[in-house]
């Protein structure tokens, strides 16, 4: 046992010491020499602990260092602190790895995390949290978080110390390119400490309020049309009217329900198009047929609306169009037509329109349609695809438009993989192109 081999060593050095002074046959030696065992003793009994500190100290920084040759209560006392430390580096390097895992699905959070201590100060962040708040996870920590979110809003959250709702911000980083904003929400735990949550909201602001717009410019188109035949049918019901006058009235009734009409069908159109499968490529329709078709209702469109002055339209000869097109036939021809339908009213009577259709060398194919009409401005191009959005309102309500054919032939291009391409100089006509990826086009011969 560790205290009998201890006790045991003493008595060795102090026997030893007293057996060196008896040896000279001096009895007055043999106390002095006991003394001189029990110093040797201390003296290298103290060795050892040196020795022990001296291995606990570097096996605190390198667990691998080997344990001293000892024996007895010294050996002992190293191989519990030894196991001691094991267990505790065990334990330290799991917790570690658990608060590394952590720390990872928190980077990976589509929302920001920023923990607070007591006094409001950030002592972490995650990559989101920089990003929302244009913080450095280095640079910012300790930093209180109300000097680097000066929001007002924000900082009255804060200073208010009433978490049981989020509040709406502008992010610090925000500029009128890449508009950011967000809903942040504190969540107090511990002593005093915060967890603080932010995630971007644009998207659901900007769906939002392109979900009033949309409501709003329904209910004004649908509105105008109701309004007017409202007052026509007043009129019917309390004035005396003339056969011609009936007839007139009777007329511009039929006007406005099917300007109404029009609107809901293209309307059904958009939500049938954003609701269903994108068409695959099973059905092959020849583009002749397309472009035949397309030719004969812009004819008759063109004679509708221009009655003795016709536009010049000018079609690739049918002998020519040999390739073929993967897809809907229905709304490729709703949007190749919505087109030459565009170009045909808002160009006057007499104008030139163009319609072309040119294979690519690389695959692919443009269908073009250029116009010599009044053209549009850059800064109304950008826009031309939204719904409801119109350059010339009047023009446009008159010619019989409902402001989303552009915005149909977008869903429809984007549907078949294709894209919509623009270009116009004010005074001298618009041109535009729809651009068929190499996948959609395939060439058969001439028949």
């Amino acid at each position: 046992m560790p205290w009998f081999q201890r006790s045991f060593a003493l008595l060795v050095f102090i026997g030893a010491g007293a057996g060196i002074g008896a040896l000279f046959d001096l009895a007055d030696l043999a106390i002095p020499g006991a003394g001189a065992g029990l110093l040797g003793w201390l003296l290298w009994d103290n060795w050892r602990i040196l020795r022990f500190l001296s291995w606990l100290r570097l096996v605190y920084d390198d667990a691998a260092t080997p344990m001293p040759r000892s024996s007895g209560i010294w050996r002992e006392a190293a191989e519990r602190v030894y196991r001691l430390l094991r267990q505790q580096i065990k334990h330290t390097r799991e917790n570690e790895a658990s608060l590394r895992n952590l720390q990872a699905a928190l980077q990976a959070s589509p929302n920001g995390v920023i923990v607070l201590d007591n006094r409001t100060r950030i002592e972490w962040c995650n990559r989101m949290a920089c990003q929302h708040f244009g913080l450095d996870g280095e640079r910012d920590i300790a930093q209180s978080v109300t000097h680097l979110v000066r929001d007002p809003a924000f900082v009255a959250y804060m200073t208010a110390r009433r978490f049981d709702h989020e509040v709406i911000l502008t992010s610090p980083i925000n500029t009128a390119a890449h508009p950011l904003r967000l809903s942040v929400r504190i969540y107090p735990y511990g002593q005093g400490r915060l967890l603080m949550l932010s995630q971007d909201i644009t998207l659901l602001e900007q769906v939002e309020a392109t979900r009033r717009d949309f409501v709003a410019n329904v209910s004004h188109e649908i509105r105008t049309p109701l309004t007017v035949l409202a007052g026509f049918i007043e009129t019917l019901q309390t004035l005396p009217l003339t056969r011609d006058e009936r007839e007139d009235y009777l007329e511009r009734m039929a006007q406005q329900a099917g300007r109404m009409k029009n609107l809901v069908d293209d309307l059904l159109t958009l939500s049938r198009l954003e609701n269903s499968p994108p068409p695959g490529m099973e059905q092959w329709t020849p583009v002749r047929l397309l472009l035949q078709q397309c030719e004969i209702d812009a004819r008759a469109l063109s004679a509708h609306l221009s009655g003795q002055t016709p536009h010049s339209l000018e079609f690739p000869p049918t002998d020519a169009l040999s390739g073929e097109i993967a897809g809907a036939p229905g709304e490729l021809h709703s949007a190749l037509f919505n087109l030459i339908n565009n170009a045909i009213r808002y160009t006057p009577p007499g104008g030139r329109i163009e319609v072309a259709w040119t294979p690519q060398a690389e695959g692919g194919a443009l269908f073009s349609v250029c116009d010599n009409g009044p053209g549009i401005a850059p800064e109304y191009i950008p826009r031309l695809t939204e719904r409801f959005y119109r350059v010339d309102n009047d023009h446009s309500r008159s010619s019989g438009g409902t402001g989303l054919g552009l915005s149909i032939v977008k869903h429809v291009l984007q549907r078949h993989g294709a894209s919509l391409r623009i270009e116009s100089t004010p005074g001298h006509g618009a041109c535009f192109t729809a651009v068929f990826p190499q996948d959609r086009i395939r060439e058969t011969p001439l028949s």
